[in-house]
């Protein structure tokens, strides 16, 4: 492990310095923060995460090191940079293959531990997230706002893949940024899996398809103007459609509903959302910085937040076109809403 004394370097001026163990590389992102406990692997890999400087907030990361590519949200590392408060160099866990900094040094990824995230963590909830660097030697990059970008461009398959090419029903997964689980989730309900790059028009497609999903992803849904239009064809056929976290969004937006960028956002595994109309409150997984604010015509407010009521999820008054804020897939946990998925399909009665 480096002894190098390295920054963490804010647009508004203000300086943390840090123990480097990842890359020595420079980077520039959006700084935010996430709270969960466990589930690092997946956080990281999770495309949602991409342009970001992660600050975890749970006190020791890697000291379970780091599984096979099986366990992981996608292929490679999405994160711009990562900062911890304590990183434990020794795991120990049967499913380990390699420490974190070795994956982080593999992926060219720079990582640092500032030990008080808690003041950093102070920092972004109070001021909001906030545009920053990890800077090794001279400062040779400018701030940049990854929101600015067409992330789920940036992340999306380029190509089309099939899964579980026998089951009973076909799903078509528009991939924004989709994480590996969502298709386990699919597959394990013995559905045919097609993932399609984020501006295919599905109505094209020279397949028959039963139902779309919209994927999670990264960045403000209104840079992917391409898929909205084609998520408004697809509306407009009333074929089943469901969307997860930016497809909440996108789907909002297809439908004449809005969005916009929240303070801090919410990351963490412990989100509470209420069902509109009960008092039924499930635990959930979330991981997005922007949110739905007007809803819909011919829609209905599903989920709400109860810590801050923000949308989180909207569904049809009579179509089976549904969509959540949160990470109904569940990695990492809790479980608490992987019956929205059974949910849907029936719904949609495929």
């Amino acid at each position: 492990m480096q002894n190098k004394k390295i920054k963490l370097q804010f647009k508004d001026g203000s300086v943390y310095e840090g123990t480097s163990f990842g890359a020595e590389q420079t980077v520039a992102g959006e700084v935010v923060f996430a709270t969960g406990m466990v589930g690092y692997p997946e956080a990281i890999t999770d495309p949602s995460f991409a342009g970001q400087i992660l600050v975890m907030t749970y006190p020791i990361v890697g000291n379970y090191g780091v599984p096979d590519k099986s366990k992981w949200e996608s292929e490679k590392i999405q994160i711009t940079g990562l900062i911890v408060s304590t990183y434990n160099q020794t795991p120990s866990h049967a499913t380990s293959k390699q420490t974190l900094a070795e994956w982080l040094k593999s992926e060219n990824i720079p990582a640092l531990e500032i030990k008080d995230t808690r003041a950093l963590t102070q920092k972004l909830r109070i001021e909001g997230s906030k545009l920053g660097k990890i800077v090794f030697g001279k400062d040779k990059i400018n701030f940049t706002d990854p929101n600015e970008r067409n992330l789920a461009a940036e992340v999306s398959t380029k190509t089309i893949k099939t899964y579980n090419t026998k089951g009973k029903k076909t799903v078509v997964v528009i991939d924004c940024g989709n994480k590996e689980n969502i298709i386990k989730r699919l597959t394990i309900r013995n559905m045919k899996v097609v993932v399609v790059p984020y501006d295919t028009d599905v109505m094209k497609l020279d397949i028959k398809f039963d139902a779309v999903l919209i994927s999670n992803g990264p960045g403000d849904p209104q840079k992917v103007q391409m898929t909205i239009k084609n998520v408004k064809k697809i509306i407009s056929a009333k074929i089943p459609t469901f969307g997860i976290c930016l497809g909440n969004q996108i789907l909002t937006l297809a439908c004449g509903g809005t969005t916009y960028k929240m303070k801090f956002g919410h990351r963490s595994q412990n989100q509470p959302v209420v069902l509109a109309g009960t008092n039924s409150c499930y635990l959930t997984t979330q991981n997005h910085g922007f949110a739905v604010k007007k809803i819909p015509k011919d829609f209905k407010v599903w989920f709400t937040n109860a810590n801050d009521n923000t949308n989180e999820g909207i569904i049809h008054k009579t179509l089976p076109i549904m969509s959540v804020q949160f990470h109904p897939e569940a990695t990492p946990g809790p479980n608490d809403t992987d019956w929205i998925f059974d949910y849907f399909f029936k719904i949609a009665k495929i």
